[in-house]
């Protein structure tokens, strides 16, 4: 299958290059402007939105979710003190999703709120609060809370308060958006050495807060630069500049790496690399696997997207490769 590798230095796509297919079976070249199926990396574009709607005085990161959505409900009885804030740092408690029905997509604007009500015969998993528990899940739910916020769809808000200021415009949350031409399929591998295309496309609207950003390397270089920026990008700004002390402050302990830790914020994974730190969000779903690293004080990123998903650790190596490259150059 294919591989796409992006590289931002001070400022610039320095590097940006595909390798392999789109498509095992009907070919098709990658190149820097292949969409992909971004994963979890959408997680942090759903940060960001809350953040927007924090500084634009609509919410408060500490609202319990059913403040903004009453019909948010749960068979466990501590529900309703559940937070925002716990929602962004996988704190919450919430379980994760069992089934994304790739093979039952849903592409109309309701699929969200459906998808929030169906979760009226579900526990928590662990104290709210107590610790770290990655949960879909919850960004599903945060999708539909910003949905209702701000009057928008949850797609209609990414793209015009993150994806057009930044001029991300290959990028969709709606697969129907984006142009057909440039989607890699996925590819999933059957047993050891068969590699097949994916039986169903990694797409259905109720997932797409946790899941269904579709970008490309070049699109991706232009969401690392304004983030590194603090949220500016050639006169555009998508956030305030000290929102970001908001976003990258460690808040929950994930695990110890080493003699690392890695913590998370509001989405974004962090870590402490040679005195620098480290922002991160990978990406795992069927058929795709991403990942999008920044060291914003070395003005360095690295976007590293794949349409195979496999037990090889392929992206996550030339990830580190291509850190090293980078910020090992003058």
């Amino acid at each position: 299958p294919g591989l796409a590798v992006g590289v931002v230095k001070d400022q610039e796509l320095v590097y940006a290059k595909g390798f392999g297919v789109m498509n095992l079976e009907t070919g098709g070249e990658v190149t820097p402007r292949t969409l992909f199926h971004m994963a979890s990396i959408t997680k942090p574009f759903v940060a960001t939105s809350i953040v927007q709607l924090l500084e634009r005085e609509k919410l408060s990161l500490d609202d319990p979710i059913v403040n903004h959505l009453p019909y948010f409900k749960m068979l466990d009885r501590r529900y309703p003190m559940l937070t925002i804030r716990q929602f962004l740092t996988h704190s919450s408690g919430m379980p994760d999703v069992d089934d994304y029905h790739w093979d039952e997509p849903e592409y109309d604007e309701g699929a969200l709120e459906r998808y929030v009500r169906s979760l009226a015969d579900r526990a928590l998993v662990s104290v709210p609060g107590e610790r770290f528990n990655y949960s879909n899940m919850a960004f599903e739910v945060l999708g539909d809370l910003i949905a209702k916020v701000s009057g928008q769809s949850f797609a209609g808000h990414v793209k015009e308060h993150i994806l057009l200021p930044l001029g991300m415009n290959d990028s969709s949350i709606l697969i129907r958006d984006v142009d057909p031409a440039l989607l890699a399929n996925g590819h999933v591998e059957e047993e050891v050495g068969e590699i097949r295309v994916s039986e169903h496309y990694a797409y259905n609207r109720a997932h797409g807060p946790s899941s269904c950003l579709y970008s490309n390397v070049v699109d991706l270089s232009r969401w690392a630069i304004a983030n590194m920026n603090r949220g500016e990008l050639e006169g555009a700004r998508i956030l305030d500049a000290s929102s970001y002390d908001l976003l990258w402050t460690p808040e929950v302990e994930v695990r110890a790496r080493g003699s690392s830790r890695v913590h998370v914020g509001l989405s974004w994974f962090l870590t402490d690399e040679g005195g620098d730190q480290m922002v991160n969000h990978g990406g795992r779903d069927i058929g795709y696997t991403t990942n999008f690293v920044m060291v914003p004080d070395a003005g360095v990123a690295v976007i590293v997207l794949s349409n195979y998903f496999g037990m090889d650790t392929i992206v996550s190596d030339v990830t580190r490769l291509a850190l090293e490259l980078a910020l090992g150059s003058e």
